[in-house]
């Protein structure tokens, strides 16, 4: 079954230095845009990440310092990249918890604010982990009836990931609706008032604190009872995305 568009919908997969996002670097991004009329854009870019790329994620997708020496830095496409990701939503495997966040993050450092916050977030492998508990692979051989060659090539799992959420429309279409909106509240595991979901939503829409001492805790009321744990925050090794949060939601509650 075919997506549904009313705006267009990117599907993407990174490919990094390693897994802590705001401190590990994107090495190669792949992308394909759909477009509402059916038209379709792909594209793979590497980058050089600015720092060692580890054996061990090397082990993983293949991509080496010397395969991206002379590749452009993030920043250098940033701004171009940024246009290509404007008025859309966005569609990965696992993507919620790491994509996502780790391209948020690259942005954040070149200064970029791409508005996530105004997208639909569709996670292929939540919807898959909900209804059938497997990996993209699995995924791709149960849906898709194929194997999934090139695996941890960015492009391979990419288009993978369009054809196994098509697949799911079809299998689960007394389930799922053909709707990037439905898709993405589906996909959700939490809802995340930053990225990382650091403050998330309870089921009255009020930010709450989802780690440490205040766990379980209104935003508003922390703020309020610890004047010091913004500052903290700020200073803390926080990804940007979680602090710019911290500091809408100050603001929301300032004087309240």
């Amino acid at each position: 079954m075919k997506l549904k568009l009313e705006r267009p919908l990117i599907f993407f997969d990174l490919e990094t230095t390693g897994l802590t996002i705001g401190k590990d670097h994107i090495v190669e991004l792949c992308y394909i845009r759909l477009e509402p009329n059916g038209c379709e854009r792909a594209e793979t870019i590497r980058f050089n990440p600015g720092i060692h790329i580890p054996k061990e994620s090397t082990a993983v997708h293949g991509i080496t310092d010397e395969d991206v020496k002379d590749c452009p830095t993030f920043a250098d496409k940033a701004s171009e990249l940024a246009q290509v990701f404007a008025d859309s939503d966005l569609a990965g495997f696992n993507s919620n918890r790491f994509d996502v966040p780790m391209l948020a993050e690259e942005f954040a450092h070149c200064g970029i604010d791409i508005h996530i916050n105004e997208k639909q977030l569709v996670d292929v492998q939540n919807i898959f982990h909900k209804m059938e508990q497997r990996t993209l692979v699995a995924a791709y051989k149960f849906y898709c009836g194929k194997n999934l060659e090139n695996a941890h090539s960015a492009l391979a799992d990419t288009r993978a990931t369009l054809e196994v959420l098509e697949a799911q429309l079809d299998r689960y279409a007394d389930t799922l609706k053909n709707d990037v909106n439905f898709l993405s509240n589906f996909s959700q595991v939490q809802r995340g008032v930053d990225l990382a979901c650091r403050f998330v939503y309870d089921e009255n829409g009020v930010e709450i604190v989802n780690f440490g001492k205040y766990k379980g805790q209104p935003v508003k009321d922390v703020l309020r009872k610890d004047p010091s744990y913004k500052n903290w925050m700020l200073q803390g090794d926080f990804t940007l995305n979680t602090k710019q949060t911290l500091e809408r939601l100050a603001l929301k509650y300032a004087g309240k």
